[in-house]
């Protein structure tokens, strides 16, 4: 076999930079098993040595780069190699291993979805290679939040492969996640799987090794959200139905907020339970705790300061009805901050607009606002709307009143409160959306789902917002991964094409019949109509199910001739699918034992291959949403 060769420098020994040295030299092989790579390690590239490509960050390499406004939180990268002499650098660790995974792009490297069943990596040697890219970001905050039901491998997977499609960020809920693995390894949602037990001190475990790898990357780290409505009291908050009946001594008692003339849990769950925020003793356990947790874990970049997560539920004691919640919440993030800075803690704050707090203060400000990043959380909007559609608002915003809120669903109205907020807060902020949390189910083929994703993507700079971090379930791939493919290309290009990167998605996944599955996918997504994933059908979904079963039967041949896990992914879709508008013709018929037969078919179906679909689609989470959306009588 002929010996080809390639020199590396790299330059330091952060290990980040290492890693992705180790990536690139791992993939080169693997394209080019004939292909041997030299590492020389230097503090500094070093112009007098001829034949190599230089890898890492260094002031000597400032000019190449982008401008960028912070080069902590921001990325940039700069590859400039031709005949197989260069840099790869970037502004930060993190973005010279992103550069890295964009020279391995370049050569045909391409990751379409996490795990290495994801990767398509070509065969072809490896010669005088000629790379020039010079690229920032259109968003700072490009990133995912934990959600769903996971294995341990389901979320360091996911972790491996965001800084592969440009991603920075990522957020684990909780001080201690246990719900999202209790959700997978209990299984109660599944007849055909045991379930076991998986204590605290394991899911602790898990998420150490897991900041290991978020670390390893450099990735931004974000942390906790819910909980410090609980934890500062001693309550446990790992997860929603953490709750049931409470003995609770009367100083714990005294601290939740009046509701209906008691003080008690909110239906006996402490993260959706408010506090009564007046009380001077409240806001020092809340504030306390949470600085204690920032300098305690200064691994942690980015820590999220949220509320209760439910709405209706503020303390309505005379104290507390004097002020809206948003000018409580403000001024406790002001007397967080107060704090920090004495204690010379750099972790930046994330507070939160989201169901009561959509109204803005009418009292406080924040005047520090380098600490602070606020998170536009519009999670009652409507999906069948986009960012792009709904910029102006041409009427007057209900007006706050104290437990008798109703949440809006008008995306117009969402931003108009995102707008009022961002009077008083100029700094920076992102969105943290649910596109492939929920909304996803009513769309079979994805397409026009993804279309909408990019959509968003594209106008988040148009409404003040300086990218997102999306709140999803992990597994969102069946029956592809498009919408997270361009939700990924969009936050790092808000220019970015949709029908260029769909059909390089498809050719990429599913190689010389991509654009048969391309157009398999598009047609079914313009059979089934508008569906916005909160409110459930209306009317039905589809002009004609006769050409649903059509379709499908025409498409079974293509996979047929194919072979792959993509493939099979494809088959069983195609039987969720029949299921899925055999239920939805006996709704528009009005046949509802027919209709709830069918649900309870598809759930069946599921949990009988939720083996064969784990790495694609989260069972719990739909054997959770589906039913009650799809098939409920009106």
């Amino acid at each position: 076999m002929e010996c080809r060769s390639i020199r590396f420098g790299q330059i330091g020994r952060d290990p980040v930079i290492q890693f992705a040295v180790d990536e690139l030299v791992r993939y080169l092989k693997q394209m080019d098993p004939g292909l041997q790579a030299d590492i020389l390690l230097a503090d500094r590239p070093e112009e007098e040595l001829e034949r190599i490509i230089w890898i890492g960050c260094h002031d000597d390499l400032k000019h190449t780069l982008p401008r960028v406004e912070n080069p902590k939180w921001d990325d940039a990268i700069c590859i400039c190699v031709k005949e197989s002499i260069g840099v790869i650098t970037g502004v930060n660790p993190r973005s010279v291993l992103m550069a890295v995974y964009r020279f391995l792009g370049e050569l045909g490297c391409i990751w379409v979805r996490p795990g290495a069943e994801g990767e398509r990596i070509p065969k072809k040697e490896i010669r005088d290679v000629n790379i020039y890219v010079w690229e920032a970001p259109s968003y700072r905050h490009r990133g995912v939040c934990i959600e769903g039901a996971n294995t341990y491998e389901n979320i360091r997977d996911m972790i491996d492969f965001l800084p592969k499609v440009g991603m920075n960020e990522y957020f684990i809920q909780f001080m201690v996640p246990g719900a999202f693995f209790k959700r997978w390894y209990e299984h109660k949602r599944n007849p055909y799987l045991a379930g076991e037990s998986i204590s605290r001190r394991e899911v602790e475990a898990m998420t150490k090794s897991l900041e290991g790898e978020i670390a390893r990357r450099g990735l931004c780290y974000h942390k906790v959200g819910h909980g410090w409505t609980g934890e500062p009291l001693g309550l446990d908050c790992t997860g929603w139905d953490a709750g049931g009946e409470h003995e609770l001594p009367e100083e714990i008692r005294s601290c939740l907020a009046m509701t209906h003339g008691k003080r008690e849990l909110w239906h006996g769950a402490p993260i959706n339970t408010n506090l009564c925020y007046s009380n001077p003793v409240v806001r020092q356990k809340m504030t306390d705790a949470i600085a204690k947790y920032c300098r305690e874990n200064p691994h942690v970049a980015v820590l999220h300061f949220w509320l209760a997560d439910d709405f209706n539920n503020q303390c309505e004691c005379e104290e507390c009805a004097k002020k809206r919640p948003a000018d409580w919440f403000v001024q406790m993030l002001n007397e967080l901050d107060e704090k920090m800075t004495a204690q010379r803690i750099g972790t930046r704050i994330v507070f939160l607009v989201y169901l009561d707090l959509l109204w803005e203060p009418l009292e406080s400000f924040i005047p520090n606002t380098d600490r602070f990043i606020l998170m536009f959380a519009p999670i009652t909007r409507n999906y069948r709307q986009c960012y792009g559609e709904c910029m102006e608002y041409h009427e007057e915003l209900p007006p706050y009143t104290r437990n008798q809120l109703s949440m809006p669903g008008s995306l117009a109205q969402n931003i108009e409160h995102l707008r009022r907020w961002q009077k008083h807060f100029p700094g920076d902020s992102f969105s943290f959306d649910y596109h492939l949390m929920w909304v996803y189910m009513g769309d079979p083929g994805f397409e026009r789902f993804a279309k909408g994703l990019h959509d968003d993507m594209r106008t988040l700079r148009d409404i003040g917002l300086n990218g997102m971090v999306s709140c999803q379930v992990q597994r969102v791939f069946f029956p592809s991964a498009l919408p997270f493919y361009i939700m990924a290309k969009t936050l790092w290009n808000r220019e970015c094409d949709f029908e260029e990167e769909a059909r390089r998605f498809y050719d990429s996944a599913y190689g010389k019949d991509g654009a048969l599955v391309h157009e398999y996918l598009g047609k079914m997504s313009r059979l089934f109509g508008e569906y916005d994933g909160k409110t459930g059908p209306e009317g039905w979904y589809c002009k004609d199910y006769a050409d649903v079963r059509k379709l499908i039967a025409d498409f079974i041949p293509v996979i047929d001739r194919n072979r792959g896990e993509e493939w099979e992914f494809l088959r069983l879709h195609c039987e969720y699918v029949r299921i899925f508008a055999e239920g939805q013709e006996a709704y528009k018929e009005g046949d509802m034992n027919r209709a709830q037969a069918a649900g309870r078919q598809i759930i069946d179906f599921m949990c009988r291959n939720e083996l064969k679909l784990q790495k694609v689609l989260d069972v719990d989470n739909c054997v959770r949403r589906v039913p009650d959306r799809m098939y409920r009588k009106n």
